[in-house]
C-alpha cells in the first residue's frame, strides 16, 4: 500500500486510539517524505482543539494515498516533530549504518531496547521492504523516541517510530500503534514538474557547458539523442557553439530537486548545423518525437552515429589492416569507446543475425526497409533479448562495445549496406521522418507557442540571431 496510514488496521470505535495513531503516522510520514506545510500550531494541549484540527486535515488534498478509502482516511500533515511538543515530548536521532553493523546495533546506539528494535525492524523485514542481508553501510535511519526513565535505567527511551530513506522518491516508515504494535508502510513523495530554461556557449565540451548552465546528465544525454541525426558530437562541435534547452525537473512539495524530467525544447547553433526542435506527440498516433519549427521530424531513417561518447577512430575506405598488414577496403566506420558502452539500433528493422562471425567477433545485423542493412561488430555482449528474428526499434540497445574477434582494442565497427553494397555511413543522405500537416500541425503550433513563452521573447530570437547573420554572410560569399 502507498500511504501513511491504513484505517482498516485500527478499531473504529476507539477515537483516542485512532487520534494517537494518526498523530504518530502523520508526523513520521512528513519527516520521511517531505510533505508540504499546512501551518504552524496545528496541535495544542487542548484535547478538543486537537480533535478539530484532525478533522480539518481529513480533506487535505495532497494527503490522500492512491488506494485509500477517502471516507475513513484521516492522514495528518506536519513539517517537523516540534509541532507535536504539546502532545508528546519527542527526540529525533538520525544515525548512519556503519560497516559490519546491523540495523539492530544502530538502534542500540540510540538507546532503544533490543526488544523494541527487533519488533520495529521485523515489520520491515517481514513486509519485504528490506532484506537485512543486503543493507549497505551509509544507510540513514531516523529514530523518534520519548524519554522513558526507569529505576534501573534513568536514560531509557521508548521507540515510537522510525523512517528509512531507501530511494529518492520513497521512504520506509514504521510507527507504533496505540496497542503497542509496530506497522510499516512505504511512503512515496508527491512530485510536481517545474519547467526550466538554460542556454550556454561551448568552451571545452558541450557536456561541461550544459552542466555548468544548470542541466543534469539526463538532459545532456537526451540533447545528444535529439541531434544524433544531424551532428557528430565527437568531430563537429567547436568552441563558441551555442545551445539552449528547456526541460522539466521534478521537485517535492518543498521545491527540492528529486529527478530530471523530459526535454521539451533543444536548439543548437553550431558550425555544422543551426537547428531547433520541440517535443510533441501527434494526436493521431500519440508517438512522442521532436520536430523543427516547420513540423519536420528530427528523426531520420537511420542514425548517423549509433553510439554516444565515442571517438571516430577509423573511417570508411581503403587502409592498411592493423592485424593482417594488408591494404583492403574498410567496409565500415570504427568508434572507439570503453568496453560496455551501449550500442543502439540505427533504425527500425528485424535482426537477421546475432552470433559469432569470424573476425567480426560478436556480430549483429539488422534488416531495414528500402534495401538497407546495418551491422555491428566486436561487441562484448548483446542487448536484452537480441536474437535473429527479433523486431527492433530505433534506439533499442543492440549490444555493448567490446573487443571480440580480430580487434586491437574496444570499439564498435559499424556498417551500412544498401542493396548489398557497403556504403559510407558518415556521408550517406538518408530520408527524413514525418512531416506534420493539417490538424496535427495546428496542434503542434499550439505546443510550440507554449514552449516559446517559457523561453521568453528576447531569448527566442537571441540564440539564432548569430546563426542567421552567419548564414547571410556565407550566402554572400558563395555568390
Amino acid at each position: 500500500m502507498v500511504g501513511v496510514f491504513d484505517p482498516k488496521s485500527e478499531p473504529k470505535s476507539k477515537h483516542k486510539q485512532l487520534t494517537r495513531s494518526l498523530i504518530s503516522m502523520g508526523a513520521i510520514a512528513l519527516v520521511a517524505g517531505g510533505v508540504g506545510l499546512l501551518g504552524k500550531n496545528l496541535f495544542t494541549s487542548d484535547t478538543d482543539a486537537t480533535a478539530n484540527n484532525l478533522a480539518a486535515l481529513t480533506s487535505a488534498k495532497y494527503a490522500t494515498p492512491r488506494d485509500a478509502d477517502v471516507s475513513t482516511q484521516a492522514p495528518v500533515i506536519l513539517t517537523s516533530f516540534q509541532e507535536l511538543e504539546p502532545v508528546r515530548k519527542t527526540r529525533e536521532y538520525t544515525e548512519t549504518l556503519r560497516s559490519g553493523e546491523t540495523l539492530t546495533e544502530l538502534l542500540d546506539r540510540v538507546g532503544v531496547s533490543r526488544a523494541q528494535a527487533n519488533s520495529a525492524l521485523y515489520t520491515l523485514y517481514d513486509g519485504g521492504f528490506i532484506d537485512p542481508r543486503k543493507v549497505q553501510p551509509g544507510l540513514e535511519l531516523t529514530a523518534y523516541v520519548e524519554t522513558a526513565p526507569t529505576d534501573e535505567n534513568p536514560n531509557a527511551v521508548e521507540l515510537f517510530g522510525m523512517s528509512v530513506k531507501h530511494e529518492k522518491e520513497a521512504s520506509l516508515v514504521v510507527a507504533k500503534r496505540a496497542d503497542g504494535e509496530f506497522v510499516a508502510h512505504e511512503l512515496h513523495t508527491h512530485l510536481e514538474p517545474v519547467r526550466k530554461r538554460i542556454a550556454g556557449t561551448v568552451e571545452t565540451s558541450l557536456y561541461q557547458a550544459a552542466l555548468d548552465s544548470g542541466a543534469h546528465d539526463p538532459q545532456v544525454y537526451d540533447f545528444a539523442q535529439i541531434f544524433a541525426y544531424d551532428v557528430d558530437f565527437q568531430r563537429e562541435m567547436r568552441a563558441g557553439d551555442q545551445f539552449e534547452i528547456v526541460f522539466e525537473e521534478l521537485v517535492d512539495e518543498r521545491g527540492n530537486y528529486v529527478r530530471s524530467g523530459e526535454v521539451l525544447y533543444a536548439a543548437l547553433n553550431a558550425s555544422s548545423t543551426q537547428k531547433e526542435y520541440y517535443r510533441f506527440a501527434a494526436p493521431d498516433d500519440q508517438v512522442l518525437d521532436y520536430y523543427d519549427e516547420n513540423g519536420q521530424s528530427a528523426r531520420r531513417f537511420l542514425m548517423k552515429t549509433p553510439i554516444n561518447g565515442a571517438r571516430l577512430s577509423s573511417n570508411f575506405g581503403f587502409r592498411k589492416h592493423p592485424i593482417s598488414g594488408y591494404s583492403k577496403l574498410h567496409k565500415g566506420t570504427d568508434f572507439a569507446a570503453p568496453t560496455g558502452t551501449p550500442i543502439y539500433a540505427a533504425g527500425n528493422g528485424v535482426v537477421e543475425r546475432a552470433s559469432w562471425y569470424g573476425g567480426y567477433g560478436n556480430y549483429a545485423r539488422i534488416k531495414h526497409a528500402n534495401g538497407f542493412q546495418t551491422a555491428y561488430a566486436h561487441m562484448s555482449k548483446y542487448g536484452p533479448g537480441v536474437k535473429a528474428g527479433k523486431r527492433i526499434k530505433q534506439g533499442d540497445i543492440i549490444g555493448y562495445v567490446g573487443s571480440t574477434g580480430a580487434s586491437t582494442g574496444p570499439h564498435l565497427h559499424y556498417e551500412v549496406i544498401k542493396d548489398g553494397k557497403h556504403t559510407n555511413a558518415m556521408s550517406l543522405k538518408l530520408p527524413t521522418g514525418r512531416k506534420l500537416e493539417g490538424e496535427a500541425l495546428d496542434a503542434f503550433n499550439m505546443v510550440k507557442s507554449e514552449i516559446d513563452q517559457i523561453r521568453g521573447e528576447d531569448e527566442t530570437s537571441t540564440l539564432f540571431a548569430m546563426a542567421t547573420e552567419s548564414s547571410t554572410r556565407k550566402d554572400a560569399l558563395d555568390k
